[in-house]
């Protein structure tokens, strides 16, 4: 995979509604993906300068307010963030819709869109371009984990409860350094299952990190969640992520 080869391809790429904040600049920006385009909210440093790349990846409900604040937290920080809108427009603001909106990205659509992203966000000016990592909450930790299998160039991956890969050749295939949050008591996602993905990433030799945070269960890092968000341990967990992020990006 050669990415500077889509440079010039990014040229057609079209801006909408820029909206700035004190250190920080955001615009909805469109790209091109497959024979489609797609969408995603670009949050960046004002401050002229080459910074590490992030790309955001939404929970189930798709790309809400909550997801775009993390972008812009990123930006902050101190990198280019780029929230994907894996469901083309669509939100969600109950969990049958979410989880139906989630199941219904076929996995090779979701790789191509973020591949696409990637594509979209090194051909910036602002960007270094060999510093690119991910982030994902629920099916979007899935899909950061998809990316660590599938993109060799990823620097950094970070999994909130998102399920892992089974198949002991895609963990094989993993070059990125892995962070994982979740709730020790997640229903959602099997501690069986991530206790088995942590063992295959030791035997694999890969290198990670595991979190897990007492009476946290799913999704309680969103403040959307009423029932199962965990202020205090969502506040840790982010500051675990840059630390992680800070680390392999910086």
């Amino acid at each position: 995979m050669l990415r500077r080869a889509f440079s010039a391809m990014l040229a057609l790429v079209a801006f909408a509604g820029p909206v700035k904040a004190e250190s920080v600049k955001t615009q909805t920006v469109t790209f091109p993906t497959g024979v489609e385009t797609i969408s995603g909210y670009l949050a960046a440093p004002v401050s002229v300068g080459r910074y590490p790349a992030v790309l955001v990846l939404p929970a189930d409900a798709g790309l809400t307010d909550w997801v775009k604040d993390q972008a812009r937290k990123l930006a902050e920080h101190g990198y280019v963030a780029l929230a994907l809108d894996m469901y083309r427009g669509r939100v969600a603001f109950e969990p049958e819709l979410a989880y139906n909106l989630a199941i219904s990205v076929p996995p090779a659509r979701a790789f191509q869109d973020m591949e696409a992203a990637i594509h979209y966000l090194i051909a910036l000016p602002d960007v270094e371009k060999d510093k690119v990592g991910s982030i994902g909450w629920s099916v979007g930790g899935k899909w950061s984990l998809m990316l660590a299998v599938n993109d060799p160039f990823l620097l950094a991956s970070v999994c909130n409860y998102g399920a892992p890969p089974a198949n002991a050749d895609d963990i094989q295939k993993i070059r990125a350094p892995i962070l994982g949050i979740f709730g020790a008591d997640d229903i959602v996602i099997s501690r069986e299952d991530i206790e088995t993905f942590d063992d295959a990433l030791i035997a694999a030799n890969k290198l990670h990190e595991f979190k897990f945070y007492r009476h946290a269960g799913h999704n309680f890092e969103d403040p959307g969640d009423r029932l199962g968000y965990r202020e205090d341990l969502a506040g840790e967990a982010w500051n675990l992520t840059l630390t992680f992020l800070d680390e392999h990006l910086k």
